[in-house]
């Protein structure tokens, strides 16, 4: 793998690429290397002008009067860093190596998702598909080719123990193995910037708190169905005659039918499930924004995390769950790490975890810790 600073790139476009459009990649690709040859580094970044700059952005701020030193497109790269930073905590990647992961993407496409590089090279990381990242289509994605770094990164040994620009360079083994220091400052200040807009992930807590007896606890007693009886299910698909209670309460039918519409799409650590289908991974869904986003569309506001929606509602028995209901696993009863939405039938729709899309699962497979009623 090169950094795109070699400057000439494989255009993966139609053999009819009209010749205006080839001058405006060379364009685009001259214009990259050119801030690939920027040699001084970034020092004195002021990490508090940088944090609130992010948030202007990840608040819909157009980036126009936006000026965070190093990013010369901030409405581009902040979200495109958001998503290598929320994947890396939903992968329990220490905060060095997020920082170390924004430092190689800032070098290696200055944090753009380029359809272009040196040879084959494409995306946020210049990954290539000859080298055995994956396929092209793979590299364009954020979230893949994020995860693929960390998977990488994680590989080396001693890793956290390397300057961040070893630690670049012992996964990207590129032509420029020194340039990725230059970033070091301004990669700390986004990771830190951009982590504070994440809901708590609760991993602060103290590891030696004793659990509090959860408001409903297990009564040891399982649903009357266990969702077996549909046999094995696609990931991402709807069982084979299933169909939503006649019973189940308005606003959850609505719920559930929402939450249905995602099936398929990716997960999203810190994922807002605003537009689940869309381009941009921090639109796609993760547990707990599922559950909000499916009962907003009913018009039941919920709270963000799991370790807040555990206190939504009712306590219920899992022995007496309705369409509808909340169930958490995962963690402990008072700190439920994981939360779905009960289908009836002994079926679950959730956002399982990262590389998994919304899919719907059998209760059977789930250890339920809490269960709440929020109609």
């Amino acid at each position: 793998m090169k950094a795109v600073a070699a400057g000439i790139g494989v255009v993966f476009l139609s053999p009819l690429l009209l010749a205006g459009t080839a001058m405006m990649m060379a364009s685009s690709a001259e214009a990259v290397q050119t801030s690939g040859s920027f040699s001084g580094c970034l020092t004195d970044i002021d990490s508090d002008e940088v944090a609130k700059h992010v948030t202007e952005i990840l608040d819909g701020a157009s980036g126009k009067d936006v000026h965070i030193e190093g990013l010369d497109l901030p409405a581009v790269q902040v979200p495109n860093a958001r998503t290598i930073v929320a994947t890396g905590i939903s992968l329990d990647v220490p905060k060095k190596g997020q920082i170390i992961a924004l430092a190689t993407a800032m070098q290696e496409s200055r944090l753009r998702n380029l359809n272009y590089g040196d040879r084959d090279s494409l995306g946020l990381f210049q990954q290539r598909p000859s080298q055995g990242w994956g396929t092209a289509q793979q590299m364009r994605d954020p979230v893949y080719a994020s995860e693929r770094f960390y998977k990488e990164l994680l590989k080396v040994k001693g890793w956290q123990q390397m300057t961040v620009t070893q630690a670049a360079q012992a996964v990207q083994k590129s032509g420029y193995p020194d340039a990725y220091a230059q970033w070091e400052e301004l990669s700390t200040a986004l990771q830190e910037a951009i982590a504070k807009t994440f809901p708590s992930t609760g991993k602060d807590k103290d590891d030696k708190e004793p659990d509090k007896e959860s408001p409903t606890g297990t009564t040891g007693c399982a649903p009357s169905k266990d969702g077996s009886g549909f046999g094995r299910n696609p990931e991402g698909s709807v069982p084979k005659g299933y169909k939503i209670p006649k019973d189940a309460d308005p606003r959850a039918r609505k719920a559930l039918d929402w939450a249905m519409h995602q099936l398929g799409t990716q997960y999203q650590w810190g994922g807002s499930c605003t537009d689940a289908h869309g381009p941009d991974p921090m639109g796609r869904c993760d547990c707990s924004s599922l559950m909000q986003q499916a009962y907003a569309h009913a018009g039941i506001t919920l709270t963000r995390t799991t370790y807040t929606q555990v206190n939504e509602g009712k306590a219920v028995s899992p022995s007496q769950l309705q369409p509808g209901d909340l169930i958490f696993s995962r963690g402990t009863a008072s700190r439920p790490e994981h939360v779905g939405m009960y289908m009836g039938e002994g079926l679950v729709i959730e956002a399982p975890r990262t590389s998994k899309p919304v899919r719907i699962t059998p209760i059977k497979d789930w250890d339920i810790l809490a269960a709440r009623r929020v109609l």
